[in-house]
């Protein structure tokens, strides 16, 4: 990692890191161990789709491909080609279990940027509530300790790339059982998420 941003991460983990407290912690860990396995937007993506009417649904396919390509991208060659270890502090220990894999980028984040830009391009009164939730999903990451700021802003252009190309796919979604479909085509990308 080029050292200018490696010197600019550790600034800002060092920032978040003295902002820690019981009441900041514990919403900050709930978030981010909701959005394992995409189960946050997994779970959004079914409520749109059942009330959300033809608009909901399409925002809930259009979010769940999003979230395929992502992890496909996040998981797949952008971790081949940065092999970054994950960031260690004693003073500082993550707050929650340290995944296994590398750490740029942030598939977390990845995920969340990409549901919530694909979501929002198809159905934008979604806006003032996921980009909000996703920007939670991201900052957990660095909060929590199992990311570098520089993975997680990564891991944004990512979910944000990927839902504009899903924005580009001529998907039509007519039925609530189109979800079902979608949900199974994400499952197995969304499920290495909670590792990274």
């Amino acid at each position: 990692m080029w050292p200018p941003v490696q010197h600019l991460d550790r600034r800002l983990m060092k920032r978040s890191f003295r902002t820690r407290s019981p009441a900041l912690d514990h919403p900050l860990v709930a978030i981010t161990q909701a959005a394992n396995y995409s189960r946050l937007w997994l779970l959004i993506a079914v409520a749109l789709a059942v009330c959300g009417g033809r608009r909901g649904q399409r925002a809930a396919g259009r979010g769940l491909i999003a979230i395929a390509v992502a992890a496909a991208v996040a998981n797949g060659p952008a971790k081949l080609l940065v092999r970054r270890p994950r960031p260690f502090s004693r003073s500082r220990p993550p707050l929650i279990r340290m995944p296994r894999s590398t750490s740029f980028p942030s598939g977390h984040t990845a995920a969340a940027f990409a549901f919530a830009t694909a979501a929002c391009t198809e159905l934008p009164v979604l806006a003032p509530a996921l980009v909000p939730l996703a920007g939670a999903v991201a900052y957990s990451r660095v909060h929590t300790g199992v990311h570098y700021p520089s993975d997680v802003a990564a891991g944004a252009g990512i979910g944000i790339a990927s839902a504009l190309l899903a924005g580009r796919l001529p998907w039509r979604f007519h039925h609530v059982n189109s979800i079902s479909s979608s949900r199974s085509s994400v499952s197995t990308s969304s499920s290495t998420l909670s590792r990274s």
